[in-house]
């Protein structure tokens, strides 16, 4: 049935996440038939609903189908599951609001700063053996990070946010280690996680991000390193606020060996101060992308973090790549320097339709999240069951199985595509498809 490969875990979670690595390294092939519930409950020692639980995940991600009688098998498409592959297709004349894409009519054009960039590099080619960061993009980045409170460290550049969450977690972490993660949360985050050989632990999570109880769990199960969203948290809208930094900085103290990473996606979209966790560990760091409030195909993002994650980061990275794109680091220079971006005007933007929904669904008996970025999140009794109706009404909305681990089901709203005057029709086709759902902790 499954050869000499062999499923592990206690819950459901970790009996999910053993199937997805032995899916990613090959080891469980397409076509393979996974033992029934209550034979691998029985093997496992577990009770059979937990083994339900990890086949029911395990379906909504994709990663395997069941065929009645002849029971669960590793799908044929998947080598690894990523969950942006659980998306629908968006027919034509539906709004897409399941993409996570910004407003484009809030990214500033990038001719000028292109063409600036271009006579840059004609007057000063960058070749072999130059400095992998633009100096003046370390000073910017670093003034920034200085004027948020971020711990000081060297400044590196990476393509984008994920590549630079990759490369701090390879920094220090090997296949088999556990890291702790939002749920819900990033779901290229907890792709990554499996494709490295992590063990996830989820972390729930409220309005104010990672909830202290939780993490303190997860640390004390061995979770080796934290990855939390500082603001503008995907899919949930959270923001981890001074109280909530302060209490996780208390935690952290009991535990200097954990590898902190914060992501800072949102600079740049959002208006509430950042409350960083860098500094309280031996080794931290913070990456922040530019893709939200300048364009996802911009693929630069500047981190920070201690003297040694940063070193074996920019040492690794000059075995690969070597480094990003001198002219598109430049391109963001010139992009800050004339201040393209009005960034207290996109944050305005989102929170005004963010906010507007939220209320909106409130007044119809609906709970939503959503207190910082362009993300709306909707608990749900039945998620396929809501994205199938919003899609049938025109609209199109991001099912919670792409973010989520052992949280409860839900959708994910993008607002950067949805008009001031249209709030209320989307709050009512949302009513209509959902129904109240109690309210309670997002995660």
């Amino acid at each position: 049935m499954l050869g000499d490969y062999r499923i592990v875990g206690r819950r459901a979670s970790d009996i999910a996440a053993s199937v997805e690595a032995g899916v990613g390294s090959g080891a469980l092939a397409p076509g393979a038939l996974l033992p029934p519930m209550r034979e691998l409950a029985v093997e496992l020692g577990v009770n059979p609903n937990t083994v339900a639980a990890a086949y029911r995940t395990l379906r909504e991600r994709g990663v395997i189908e069941t065929d009645g009688r002849r029971g669960s098998r590793v799908r044929a498409r998947p080598a690894s599951a990523p969950r942006d592959a659980l998306r629908m297709p968006v027919p034509e004349g539906v709004r897409d609001l399941a993409a996570g894409n910004p407003d484009v009519s809030l990214l500033p054009s990038l001719d000028g700063a292109m063409a600036a960039a271009a006579r840059r590099c004609a007057r000063e080619p960058v070749l072999y053996g130059a400095d992998p960061v633009a100096p003046e993009l370390a000073r910017r980045a670093r003034a920034d990070f200085d004027a948020d409170g971020v711990p000081a460290g060297p400044v590196g550049v990476t393509s984008g946010a994920l590549d630079g969450i990759e490369r701090v977690l390879v920094a220090h972490l090997r296949p088999g280690d556990a890291v702790a993660v939002e749920d819900p949360g990033w779901g290229s985050v907890l792709d990554l996680a499996a494709a490295l050989g992590l063990r996830v632990l989820p972390v729930a999570v409220d309005d104010d991000g990672p909830v202290v109880e939780a993490v303190a769990r997860a640390l004390a199960e061995g979770a080796r390193a934290l990855v939390v969203t500082a603001r503008a948290q995907n899919p949930t809208g959270a923001a981890v606020g001074a109280g909530r930094a302060g209490e996780l900085r208390a935690l952290l103290e009991r535990y200097p060996q954990t590898l902190v990473v914060d992501d800072d996606h949102g600079h740049g979209i959002v208006d509430l101060p950042l409350c960083s966790l860098g500094g309280v560990t031996r080794h931290w760091a913070l990456v922040r992308s530019v893709a939200k409030a300048y364009g996802p195909d911009l693929r630069v993002a500047v981190l920070t973090g201690d003297a040694v994650t940063m070193d074996r980061v920019r040492g690794r990275q000059r075995l690969g790549p070597g480094w990003v794109s001198r002219l598109l680091q430049d391109v963001v220079v010139e992009l800050w320097e004339s201040g393209a971006v009005d960034r207290a005007a996109v944050a305005r933007s989102y929170g005004e339709r963010r906010d507007g929904l939220v209320a909106a669904l409130a007044r119809r008996g609906v709970a939503a999240y959503g207190r910082s970025g362009m993300n709306v999140w909707v608990p749900v009794g039945d998620e396929t069951g809501a994205v199938t109706r919003l899609l049938a009404a025109g609209w199109a909305v991001a099912a919670g199985a792409r973010f989520r681990v052992d949280s409860g089901p839900g959708i994910r709203i993008t607002v950067s595509g949805v008009g001031a005057g249209e709030i209320e029709e989307l709050a009512e086709a949302v009513g209509s498809a959902v129904g109240p759902v109690g309210g309670g902790r997002v995660g």
